[in-house]
């Protein structure tokens, strides 16, 4: 069964499975970064927890450590998984890259796909915002986009697309990264982001200013 992200879905993002049981309180699914796990294949195969899993193979260029070599395989080896229920791909994967072929699998395996963009640099035009978002919702069940906040009017750019987006019926997953943009993480569910993520260990952040995951559910539930 995929995961349908009709409303709000917290994701614990780890590199170790084994942290699942923590993040159950709080968490309704754990984005596992298989670019920073030591063993991702055999991982999922010990796998038993509650939770279902969204599987995440970042590459290198875009902010993760997997290199090129074998990234969309494993992603597709990863589909194969009954408690994968959610699959991460780039967007630049699919326009320039070899990720379509994921795309295939996960319909085959009735998995959702989460297909994303993420600036580590800035925060884009708002018609470029437009734009990433409207290419990634063709491709996928979430359009996910993270960018860097340099000053609030960054902040306020994304909260406005996300909400344009949201309003128009589009399941999107947005987030400004960075000290000033942290608190999106929270605020952009208001506005209509479907997913969030946190990690269990804050010590373990797998992206600039996110909050533990304890700490997001509370301010999403203070707030929604």
């Amino acid at each position: 069964m995929p995961l349908d992200f009709e409303s709000f879905t917290l994701a614990a993002a780890t590199a170790d499975l084994a942290e699942e049981p923590d993040a159950r309180e709080h968490a309704d699914a754990v984005e596992f970064r298989m670019d920073l796990a030591d063993s991702p294949v055999a991982a999922f195969e010990e796998y038993d927890g509650e939770l279902p899993l969204i599987a995440t193979n970042r590459a290198e260029w875009e902010g993760g450590e997997a290199s090129n070599e074998g990234r969309i395989d494993a992603l597709e080896t990863a589909v194969g998984y009954d408690a994968v229920e959610a699959v991460d791909i780039e967007l630049a994967s699919l326009n320039e890259g070899d990720g379509r072929d994921l795309l295939n699998a996960a319909a085959d395996h009735d998995v959702s796909v989460i297909v994303s963009t993420h600036d580590f640099e800035e925060t884009p035009s708002k018609a470029e915002l437009d734009r990433l978002l409207t290419e990634a919702r063709e491709y996928g069940d979430v359009a996910k986009l993270a960018v860097t906040a340099h000053d609030p009017d960054d902040t306020l750019a994304l909260l406005e697309t996300t909400r344009r987006h949201a309003a128009q019926g589009d399941p999107v997953a947005t987030m400004s990264m960075g000290p000033v943009g942290g608190h999106t993480r929270a605020v952009a569910v208001v506005y209509g982001s479907r997913i969030g993520y946190a990690p269990v260990d804050p010590e373990k952040a797998t992206a600039p200013g996110q909050y533990d995951v304890e700490t997001l559910r509370q301010l999403v539930e203070q707030l929604s």
